[in-house]
């Protein structure tokens, strides 16, 4: 099978970077993710799509979500997650508290570690311990 987007960097390259690359591209990840569950599983309109997807992709919602499903990380994962958490971010966030954002950070960093790491099947793993469906 060949890769849409190619990954060339090695793990030992990956865990080098600082934890605000990974929830650079976690936080697409993550999006793509939200935006083809909701399409897989509905038949909502553009404008309802993206409005439900907002309700996943705000900081207050990643920061939920993880606190969920850190105690089924393995210790390598909240480690990653705690890289994240501490990566000192200089953005200000707009609709979140300071530790949503916090949180929020570190599960996009989770995310775009294993995507960068090329840890597709645990990637999976994760993603599926999130409930994505409409809202009513």
């Amino acid at each position: 099978m060949v890769e849409l987007i190619e990954r060339k960097r090695e793990e030992e390259e990956v865990k080098m970077m600082s934890p605000l690359t990974w929830a650079y591209i976690g936080d697409c990840v993550y999006e793509l993710y939200v935006r083809e569950e909701l399409i897989n599983r509905t038949n909502l309109k553009p404008h309802k799509l993206h409005i439900d997807a907002i309700n996943y992709v705000k900081a207050k919602r990643q920061a939920e979500i993880l606190q969920d499903i850190m105690p089924k990380l393995t210790e390598e994962e909240q480690d990653i997650v705690r890289r994240g958490r501490n990566a000192e971010n200089h953005h200000l966030p707009k609709n979140a508290s300071v530790q949503e954002y916090m949180y929020s950070t570190a599960f996009e960093a989770l995310i775009g570690y294993l995507y960068l790491s090329k840890k597709d099947e645990r990637l999976k793993e994760i993603l599926n311990l999130i409930e994505i469906k409409p809202l009513d």
